[in-house]
């Protein structure tokens, strides 16, 4: 992943997003941020041409109108999406939602910590790991 490759967050909670732009400014990573508050907001920017496909996806598992759980499958069912990596960033502590995100071909699960330092370590590490990694061209 480059400096510019995009990142699509899907989250709804306010305070979580707001956290997920503070950590990513605090550890420098100056990539383009879409965000959307559900799996269906989600699909339809992805389904936009006019929109950049993302180089990694950043989602949540509780949101409204569609769960992350439930996005992810269609990600990963989908030839124009499969490839885009997914890290489920999630208050969820449930082993049964990690199997899921797992079994669902999620790249990562991170239960996100309540302290700010904790979240910022965690996401540093997410980060760096994905520009790290020779990922292939996903435009199609």
């Amino acid at each position: 992943m480059r400096d510019f490759d995009p990142i699509l967050l899907v989250e709804d909670d306010l305070l979580d997003i707001m956290t997920l732009k503070r950590g990513l400014k605090d550890i420098h990573a100056n990539n383009p941020l879409y965000i959307r508050n559900d799996g269906e907001a989600a699909l339809e920017f992805l389904r936009d041409p006019c929109n950049p496909i993302p180089a990694l996806i950043l989602l949540d598992l509780n949101m409204p109108r569609m769960n992350g759980l439930e996005l992810l499958k269609i990600l990963k069912a989908d030839p124009r999406w499969c490839k885009i990596p997914v890290v489920v960033l999630t208050t969820s502590q449930e082993e049964q939602d990690r199997l899921a995100s797992f079994e669902s071909s999620a790249a990562g699960y991170i239960v996100k910590p309540l302290e700010y330092p904790d979240f910022v370590d965690k996401l540093l590490v997410i980060y760096q790991y994905w520009r790290l990694s020779e990922i292939p061209n996903l435009i199609i």
